[in-house]
């Protein structure tokens, strides 16, 4: 067999991770109890939370990089649009399912910023692309750095040096950064996240926002030069992905006293510093898998295979939570209190409700993955 399968398996269980993390934390048992690595930074810093939603980024920058060398045509561009469309649809839908009220209906989220950030990443690949034989196109790794930096440049130059009214410039405060600013003038504070407060409790940014995707987009144009980097030499690809991701840990670290790394900002140490160690997991799973998938780790390699869907479930399994009652009460509310019954931490307790979301995400996927059902859009 050639060596696609250890590779694939091993971006499968990375993108199974990464969607097991956003079914842990989007889906406690109590908001009120939960343990600080399940938990976002308040603002500056990070915790192990604030790896996820990069790392699922990341993985759509391996994904996209190993359909090259590829024709390109009307078709691609074609593609290209309805995936993004699809994927900012769903967004929205699930949005609509969750609180159906269009007055505070919410534009941003994640799988809209997935959306946006695949249709950019995807064009820079196209027309920074090589020619090649027979009118097939490969990727050009230098231009995807340039452009990934660039990227990081321009929006670090924006935060610092553009104004915001009332506040000036350089403010990465949550009420007088140029990201909440912009969301606000575009979306209004009542169509932007209920939970991007100030210390006043003023609705003012929003983590998903327009803004914050130029930085964004350097994690999926990160994960491009990952795949790149296997697809040339496969052999020692694992090594030189974990060294280069070391090396971003390294620099983000380096950044944050000058641009503190901020998820809700995604500043662009953030995105440099999580790029990394999305880069080092990787890595690890490759190398985990260079020999088949292990059987311990077969069911996140199921989950990765479905990725979408599984996020998906897990939305309806959080929205079921609490929009479902059982004895007057809602299913998060009641499934945490019996679970408290019998597991006296509550922080625990919370964790282990999650768990069941997991499993029960795992459990559905079951049917899909045995009929070689994998949504794809």
């Amino acid at each position: 067999m050639s060596p696609a399968r250890p590779r694939l398996a091993g971006l499968d269980i990375f993108r199974g991770l990464a969607v097991a993390g956003m079914i842990l934390v989007n889906t406690p048992g109590s908001w009120s109890h939960l343990w600080w690595p399940l938990d976002h930074a308040e603002w500056h810093g990070w915790t192990p939370t604030d790896l996820v939603f990069p790392a699922f980024l990341f993985a759509v920058g391996v994904a996209l990089a190993l359909s090259f060398p590829r024709k390109i045509d009307g078709a691609i561009w074609l593609k290209i649009a309805r995936r993004t469309v699809l994927l900012i649809a769903i967004g929205w839908g699930l949005q609509l399912l969750a609180r159906p009220e269009f007055a505070t209906f919410r534009f941003p989220g994640v799988l809209q910023r997935i959306g946006l950030c695949y249709a950019l990443a995807a064009s820079i690949a196209i027309l920074t692309a090589s020619r090649q034989m027979e009118g097939r196109r490969a990727l050009g790794p230098a231009a995807i750095l340039t452009t990934a930096l660039a990227a990081l440049l321009l929006y670090w130059a924006l935060l610092a040096f553009v104004p915001v009214p009332g506040h000036g410039a350089g403010q990465l405060s949550p009420e007088g950064n140029l990201t909440g600013f912009v969301d606000r003038a575009v979306f209004t504070t009542a169509h932007i996240w209920r939970g991007g407060t100030d210390a006043a409790g003023n609705v003012v940014y929003d983590p998903e926002g327009l803004l914050s995707t130029i930085s964004a987009l350097a994690n999926v144009l990160f994960g491009m030069l990952a795949a790149i980097a296997w697809q040339r030499e496969p052999a020692r690809a694992t090594l030189r992905i974990a060294l280069a991701g070391a090396a971003l840990v390294a620099v983000g670290l380096l950044l944050h006293p000058i641009l503190p790394i901020n998820k809700k900002l995604w500043t662009s140490s953030f995105a440099i510093f999580t790029s990394g160690a999305s880069a080092l997991l990787l890595a690890f799973c490759m190398a985990a898998t260079r020999k088949g998938v292990p059987r311990l780790l077969a069911p996140l390699h199921m989950l990765g295979m479905n990725a979408i869907l599984g996020y998906i479930l897990s939305v309806l399994v959080g929205i079921a939570g609490f929009r479902l009652f059982v004895g007057g009460r809602s299913v998060q509310d009641w499934g945490f209190a019996r679970l408290s019954a019998l597991i006296p931490d509550p922080y625990a307790a919370s964790f282990a409700y999650a768990l069941i979301a997991l499993a029960l995400v795992l459990a559905a996927l079951v049917p899909f993955h045995r009929r070689g059902i994998h949504l794809r859009l």
